[in-house]
């Protein structure tokens, strides 16, 4: 690591909120509830900007459960806040939902102990567990990130997970069911032409911001523009299908036992597959 490289993580350490995003217990129902009412001025009924259409609810076990869906839409994530606020409408606020989220959500901390309220964590093996098993609460992970929610528009209805299968390793130790949902919409709003690999690896964008993409994409009011820029979204239908849960092939590991790399990769496999059979039916009843 440089000098300057180091500055800059010392930098973003010290900004930081470090508390923030780590306890499950700073879910505050109260303030989901404000924020989907506030929600609504934009999502859900059809006369509303972004028309959110979730179906498949019968398919949601009880808690706790693991909820692992494909990435949409770049830095707006339209795509978490459409299935956030269909989630917590479809279950009054009733049922907590936690999201893992990039460090860079607490490098402001008043943004980041609003994040914390809402349910938002930081992406740690650790956390998510604790949310699993002790508190027994639902999670959400999209384990694409950074590739996924920047894929190109070309492959809008293809899965892009980057080889990352942390999330099934969770999930297995957890030993609780994996509930497969795909979105379709996000993508709609801008046109990601490059996701940008190929840059952000020469400027070393990986180890100084732990993002593996610097994106090319025609969006509103940038047009032509490099970079993971907000845009502004035009009026669009964010569409999810959520899935039957998946389980491993071959059960789970016992209590404390840690899963093979061959049965995580398996387990992967199975999820990443049931994710894409659900984007593929998103994508043949596309508008």
């Amino acid at each position: 690591m440089t000098q300057s490289e180091s500055r800059l993580m010392r930098w973003m350490e010290k900004k930081t909120d470090s508390s923030a995003g780590l306890e499950p217990g700073d879910f505050d129902r109260e303030h989901v509830a404000k924020v989907i009412r506030a929600m609504g001025l934009l999502f859900g009924a059809e006369h509303r900007w972004f028309r959110v259409e979730a179906r498949g609810w019968e398919n949601v076990p009880p808690s706790p459960a693991m909820i692992v869906s494909n990435h949409s839409g770049g830095t707006l994530i339209l795509d978490s806040w459409g299935l956030g606020y269909a989630w917590h409408t479809h279950f009054r606020v009733s049922r907590p939902l936690h999201v893992l989220g990039h460090e860079l959500f607490f490098s402001i901390p008043s943004i980041g102990r609003a994040f914390a309220k809402s349910g938002v964590l930081r992406a740690q093996p650790s956390t998510a567990e604790n949310v699993l098993v002790h508190w027994k609460h639902d999670l959400l992970v999209m384990p694409g990130g950074d590739v996924d929610v920047w894929r190109p528009y070309r492959e809008r209805y293809k899965v892009k997970f980057a080889g990352r299968r942390g999330y099934a390793r969770t999930a297995m130790k957890a030993r609780v069911p994996i509930v497969p949902v795909a979105n379709a919409g996000a993508h709609e709003t801008l046109r990601v032409i490059s996701d940008g690999q190929w840059l952000a690896k020469m400027l070393r964008f990986p180890k100084l911001f732990r993002a593996r993409v610097l994106p090319v994409h025609l969006s509103i009011p940038w047009g032509l523009t490099i970079g993971p820029w907000p845009h502004i979204a035009p009026p669009t239908r964010l569409r999810y299908r959520i899935g039957p849960s998946v389980l491993p092939d071959e059960g789970w590991p016992a209590p404390g036992e840690e899963p093979s790399e061959a049965r995580i990769a398996a387990y992967d496999a199975k999820v990443r597959s049931a994710v894409q059979s659900l984007l593929d039916d998103l994508a043949s009843d596309a508008p």
